[in-house]
């Protein structure tokens, strides 16, 4: 096909590409998805989130981490290969892949393999193995991602320095490991190879890891880093790495020397947008090649949308979704689509993380009277069968009218836990919603008729009624 029109074209196949391709195919649109990998999914399916989870939980399941509470952890704890480990994510990967292809065909989008880059308002062009094609659409979904941000100071090679997207090609499981960055990816990894038995020392200019997330729950997740044997060092700056063929050598500001295996730099990412040839069409990326959009997922240019972690913040692969949905529907005339404003984290930590709404150190900044209700996972028999004891669910309601304000979880199971408090809070519910109903026995999600009621006990007119 040396040229065709189409109602819209997206360039990008991730989570956001996906969903807009689809919805707009659903909607009766004529629809191409553009993807400059040989294999579609984006960084999502092939180098980020879905790998990088099914590592997780082949370390989880081979190393005997979950067996640890019942037989020992010194007992349980194996190194598998790094082999082993793959195989699980090779085989996830390709049925994720598959997945996709197989909606992609039921829904009549086509599928181009190629590089893209505009030629016009409404045209592009797509460079590919045999030649070049050019297509032209009505509107067009930016859903190009990111990939890891570059340094002259860590010139990464695959081998001694990786990045998020190198590092499953390591040949195996290093002895010891540097992570420089305490963001998102760069403690999801250090838990990983921790629980597998290297030894990880994690380097961050700041202060704290996950500055976004509640304080408690942070806290609770280095405790918990710590106790998996990596060694944290915040507050260091990282100024360059050295590799040689014995290992690697971090340099920090404060002029120390930490030796490793590998160094896993992970300081942020930067938005795949310098091949667009974006000057073609008015638009301009910002400092990290990011797209600014309206709510209404469209950029300044009418007609071209963008979703996805190419946006920016939130950069999560579920909001990145809804996104693609939105920049869609817009693109195809369904007009006044927005993204909802409250949404879920989960963080693949071990143990993992989520929460949703606001954090004890929001609400104190914004005077808002609130209180606290806990439940610890050693209350729980699910939990003890399971043998997570250190798990907990924190939740945050207004003292006053009951209001739910934020749910945050640390434990087995906390990124699925989270969606019970989601939905009674974007459904208007309150604390009593969990005081009053009834849960399975034994469940997990137990944990919030207990936290409900430690919360309500501490309020002065829920104990007077108990004692009437």
């Amino acid at each position: 096909m040396g040229s065709a029109d189409y109602d819209l074209i997206v360039i990008g196949s991730g989570p956001a590409g996906h969903h807009a391709a689809i919805q707009a195919a659903k909607l009766g649109r004529r629809v191409a998805i553009i993807e400059r990998r040989e294999t579609v999914g984006g960084v999502c399916i092939n180098t980020g989130a879905i790998p990088s989870k099914s590592l997780r939980e082949a370390v989880l399941s081979l190393s005997g981490y979950r067996d640890q509470l019942f037989s020992g952890w010194a007992k349980a704890r194996r190194r598998p290969p790094m082999s082993e480990l793959l195989r699980r994510c090779t085989w996830v990967v390709q049925r994720e892949v598959d997945v996709f292809h197989a909606q992609f065909a039921r829904n009549g989008v086509d599928v181009i393999q190629g590089v893209a880059r505009f030629v016009g308002p409404n045209e592009i062009e797509v460079a590919r193995t045999g030649g070049t094609l050019r297509f032209t659409a009505e509107n067009f979904v930016i859903a190009v991602g990111t990939k890891p941000a570059a340094s002259d100071q860590f010139p990464v090679d695959g081998r001694r320095i990786v990045d998020a997207d190198s590092i499953l090609q390591l040949a195996e499981v290093p002895p010891t490991m540097v992570v420089v960055g305490g963001g998102v990816v760069g403690v999801e990894y250090a838990c990983m190879f921790a629980a597998l038995g290297t030894k990880v020392t994690l380097l961050d200019a700041r202060q704290r890891i996950l500055e976004f997330v509640d304080r408690e729950i942070a806290e609770a997740l280095m405790y918990h880093m710590r106790d998996l044997g990596v060694t944290p060092r915040l507050g260091e700056e990282v100024t360059h790495v050295e590799a040689d063929e014995e290992g690697v050598t971090a340099f920090t500001q404060s002029n120390k020397r930490i030796r490793a295996h590998v160094v896993l730099y992970a300081v942020g990412r930067q938005g795949a947008t310098d091949e667009l040839n974006l000057e073609a069409v008015g638009l301009k990326a910002d400092s990290r090649g990011r797209l600014k959009v309206d709510e209404r997922m469209q950029t300044e240019v009418p007609g071209i949308y963008a979703a996805g972690d190419v946006i920016g913040f939130p950069s999560l692969a579920g909001t990145s979704m809804e996104q693609g949905r939105v920049a869609a529907c817009n693109a195809c005339g369904i007009a006044d689509e927005k993204i909802a404003d409250l949404f879920p984290y989960g963080i693949y930590t071990i143990p993992e993380i989520s929460f949703i709404g606001r954090t004890e150190e929001q609400l104190t900044e914004e005077g808002v009277p609130y209180e606290i209700g806990i439940a610890h996972y050693r209350e729980l028999a699910r939990a003890n069968i399971i043998g997570d004891m250190t798990g907990r669910l924190k939740i945050l309601f207004h003292r006053e009218t009951e209001e739910l304000l934020g749910v945050h979880a640390i434990g087995e199971g906390a990124c699925e836990l989270v969606h019970i408090g989601q939905a009674v809070m974007l459904l208007g519910g309150t604390i009593r919603y969990f005081e009053e109903q009834v849960f399975n026995y034994p469940t997990l999600a137990e944990a919030y008729k207990v936290a409900a009621l430690n919360g309500l006990s501490r309020l002065e007119r829920f104990t007077r009624r108990l004692a009437a």
